[in-house]
């Protein structure tokens, strides 16, 4: 038979189950409630897709309706309901077990399964990977995806004897446990290198992890040389009309003391604020959304600076020939880009695969003095110095939002090794946080292993070749 875009045939099954569909064993699926969140809180709690998409629900963050619905049996959800996401996490699938006063939303279809079925049975086999390939049926040729309750009334379902769906059910859940139990201690892994990661760069831009070092090298030119050296050189090639400004100085009262041979800097002092391309809006009219591509040349935009580096999977494109007016605006090798808004403070390195690139007025670029301050290092600062956290928190003080500019960018303050030192602490940062990255990808391959099981129980489960030694009686 076909349903749904599923082939089954009765031969397919074990030996006393039977096929059937989700409409068949259950009473007749109704639409939730079409109301609002109250966020000022009401006598009746509405439940959303939303609340139920990370496979838990938590009542205490389950908002409250706008209007409660006149007929309110109606919709009040009860132990035992099946609700389905018919838009948005469509086909997702929830089984409630404690509930509270509350009505579901009008993107959830409720089932309410005959009391002669395992409803846990039902409900693990909405999270099986047939269920999933009917659902993708379902949505074939939709632009907007979606379900409706007959095209889920008519999802097939292996339907086992009902000692047998008690059985699988305990089967499920003995391997589920254990699965459980290996997905929490990778998250536990997860944490404990995130925290190392921060340990590591913490240590770095403290002078921790080169004290060794520093004592086998006394000779080193100290990094308050080396400013004096490149601030005087900068001053003698300034050939502007105005008088040479100096660079601000950074205010460091507050801040703790650095090792002998390191200075503190401000921005201003290590390289130079490049312009930004603007939008059209208040921050001007460079480039309007006409001027956008599917491809092209990439222009950067503030979601592409990730914890991790920078990531082209929000960026914007525009023609070559755009790109070629806005020349100002392209990255080269080893430009410094700084988010100005939202996570403020997120730095990245532009490597040679985004040479020629642009940037939007949300980032500030950074082109330092190449013989003072290394781009890695002054990345591992902005992501390690607690001073860095603490000068954005200052500067934001009483904002409406989170935000800092070029002024403030350029008077933050850096603490500055020697350039030696600074090659030697990038040096250890990499060879600790490759290990790390390695150690990470192993942890995000075997939670997908863990997922991939999951499957794979659930497949075995409803074909009938879960249960031990193969037996199905």
């Amino acid at each position: 038979m076909t349903e749904s875009g599923v082939t089954t045939t009765a031969h397919d099954l074990p030996s006393g189950w039977t096929w059937t569909t989700l409409g068949e064993i259950s009473d007749k699926p109704q639409y939730g409630w079409t109301t609002k969140a109250n966020p000022e809180g009401g006598t009746v709690k509405l439940l959303r897709t939303t609340d139920i998409t990370s496979g838990s629900l938590d009542w205490s963050s389950v908002p409250h309706c706008s209007e409660n619905p006149d007929d309110l049996a109606k919709y009040l959800v009860q132990p035992g309901d099946i609700v389905i996401s018919r838009a948005g996490s469509v086909g997702f699938s929830f089984l409630l077990s404690h509930v509270e006063k509350a009505v579901f939303a009008s993107y959830l279809i409720r089932f309410r399964v005959r009391p002669s079925i395992n409803k846990k049975y039902i409900a693990y086999y909405l999270k099986s990977p047939s269920y999933w390939r009917a659902i993708g049926a379902s949505q074939a040729g939709i632009a907007v995806p979606n379900v409706n309750a007959k095209k889920l009334e008519r999802i097939q379902i292996p339907l086992a004897p009902p000692p047998q769906q008690k059985r699988i059910v305990a089967e499920i859940e003995k391997q589920f446990s254990r699965l459980d139990e290996a997905v929490a201690s990778l998250k536990r892994t997860k944490v404990n290198l995130k925290r190392y990661k921060a340990a590591v760069l913490k240590a770095a831009v403290e002078g921790k992890l080169t004290e060794d070092w520093r004592k086998q090298h006394m000779d080193v030119e100290p990094a308050s040389r080396i400013l004096e050296r490149i601030l005087a050189d900068r001053h003698a090639k300034w050939i502007g009309k105005k008088k040479f400004v100096e660079p601000v100085m950074p205010a460091t009262s507050s801040l703790p003391n650095l090792q002998s041979s390191w200075a503190y800097a401000s921005v201003e002092q290590l390289g130079i604020i490049g312009e930004q391309v603007v939008l059209t809006g208040p921050f001007g009219t460079s480039l309007g959304r006409e001027d956008f591509r599917e491809s092209g040349v990439p222009l950067l935009t503030i979601s592409c600076l990730k914890e991790t580096g920078i990531d082209l999977a929000k960026a914007e494109y525009v023609s070559k020939e755009k790109a070629k007016e806005l020349g100002r605006y392209r990255l080269r090798n080893g430009d410094l880009l700084f988010s100005r808004m939202a996570a403020v403070g997120r730095a990245g390195i532009a490597g040679d695969s985004l040479r020629d690139a642009l940037f939007n007025y949300h980032i500030m670029r950074l082109r330092l003095e190449p013989t003072v301050l290394m781009a890695k290092y002054y990345l591992a600062y902005v992501r390690g110095s607690s001073q860095v956290e603490d000068y954005i928190r200052e500067v934001n003080h009483g904002a409406t939002r989170d935000g800092i500019n070029t002024k403030q960018l350029l008077s933050m303050p850096v603490a500055l090794p020697p350039f030696a030192e600074q090659q030697e602490i990038t040096a250890e940062v990499e060879r600790r946080l490759s290990v790390v990255e390695e150690l990470e990808a192993t942890v995000e391959a075997n939670l997908t292993r863990v997922d991939r099981l999951r499957q794979a129980t659930l497949q075995k489960a409803f074909s009938g070749k879960l249960l031990l030694n193969g037996a199905r009686t």
